[in-house]
């Protein structure tokens, strides 16, 4: 008999989308593909707080779409209700957050404990309900995918997740997304008002990504390279305590606010350097990317970018201003380096596909189904 998988798919129908929504979409949409294949597929349930669009998802015999609006505590609440009605052997959500109450045997993905490391970073509601419900979703789960071997040591480090309770699976990259041209990248540019060249640093202006010393860094780099005519890019929409003395003082900082999906490969690919010194990735989304589109990556030798980048980039303490400002005059200058972080981030980046994620969540599923009828429920 095929196993029925009740899915949360609430986050992939969100209207900006950041990495965890982005994470939730193509790992579905993946997981839709391969099961095709499969000689014994499941059966899938996808959960909606909002109408998704008529494309969002290949059609499929093996696959129901279930619209359940509700204002507030919807995961807790509606989801939790339509489950207890349908009785799916496993609940699987994609983002940190299992309901309180559900039956069969439950798989979430926990992508990062920031708001444990960097709790400043978060307000005091946002970093409650983070606490209240990434413990008791790991604590109740059958199993817990972490993005991260640093995710993986910080569920063991702060809750005490049994290291075989937990399965690191890389979320992957969409490349046929990130591909562009000459005409794209001016085309980009215009759009956004970018000089010929520039640095760029992709993600939600928050304190965790670092905006500050990141400034500080290409001020330091200006005073000895810049020619007047290059520019450091922060692409990304303003976050909580988003703090704006971060760019006082400084020249030729352009704020482009949220980027489109459909823009970040021409924006990386026309850039000198990602610069991504984050204080803390659970998965450093940016970095891949950059490497994908053949674009040097400086990224901090802190949490899963290591892990991440590899030899591929240049490594730098995220609190040292001068390190930072130092690799990005190694990237503007040295172009036998360039040559090289480009080539080895091309081979690194192919790691990363979102079929072998699906195939490592099936996997989950697999393992999970044979004692899905035994698995602790917590009702």
């Amino acid at each position: 008999m095929s196993l029925r998988i009740a899915i949360d798919a609430s986050r992939t129908t969100r209207p900006q989308p950041t990495g965890t929504e982005n994470y939730a979409l193509r790992l579905i949409q993946a997981l839709i593909a391969a099961n095709e294949s499969r000689a014994e597929p499941y059966l899938f349930s996808l959960y909606f707080r909002d109408t998704p669009p008529a494309d969002l998802f290949a059609n499929s015999d093996l696959v129901e779409e279930i619209v359940i609006p509700f204002p507030r505590l919807w995961t807790h609440l509606r989801f939790a209700t339509a489950l207890l009605r349908a009785r799916p052997d496993i609940t699987f959500v994609p983002a940190h957050t299992l309901p309180f109450v559900f039956p069969g045997a439950g798989l979430v993905t926990v992508h990062d404990l920031g708001y444990r490391l960097y709790p400043e970073a978060h307000s005091r509601v946002q970093r409650a309900y983070l606490e209240l419900s990434t413990r008791l979703s790991q604590r109740r789960a059958a199993l817990v995918l972490a993005d991260s071997e640093a995710t993986a040591a910080d569920l063991n480090r702060f809750y005490g997740t049994r290291i075989e309770k937990i399965r690191v699976v890389y979320p992957g990259l969409d490349g046929a997304a990130l591909k562009s041209s000459a005409q794209i990248m001016e085309a980009t540019r215009a759009k956004y008002q970018l000089p010929a060249r520039y640095f760029v640093f992709l993600g939600t202006l928050q304190p965790r990504k670092n905006i500050g010393r990141i400034v500080k860094a290409f001020r330091r780099w200006q005073r000895e390279h810049d020619d007047g005519n290059i520019a450091l890019v922060l692409a990304g929409a303003e976050g909580w305590l988003f703090d704006a003395s971060w760019l006082e003082g400084a020249r030729n900082i352009i704020v482009t606010g949220y980027i489109d999906e459909a823009d970040k490969g021409s924006l990386l690919a026309g850039a000198i350097a990602l610069v991504f010194p984050s204080l803390y990735e659970g998965f450093g989304f940016p970095a891949v990317e950059a490497m994908h589109c053949g674009t040097p990556v400086i990224a901090s030798e802190t949490s899963s970018l290591p892990e991440l980048v590899g030899d591929a980039g240049l490594l730098v303490d995220p609190l040292n201003v001068p390190a930072i400002a130092e690799a990005m005059g190694r990237c503007s200058d040295d172009a036998a380096l360039r040559k090289l972080l480009i080539k080895r981030g091309y081979r690194r980046a192919k790691q990363f596909t979102w079929d072998a994620a699906a195939q490592q969540v099936m996997a989950a599923f697999d393992g999970l189904g044979g004692r899905a009828s035994t698995s602790r429920s917590p009702i």
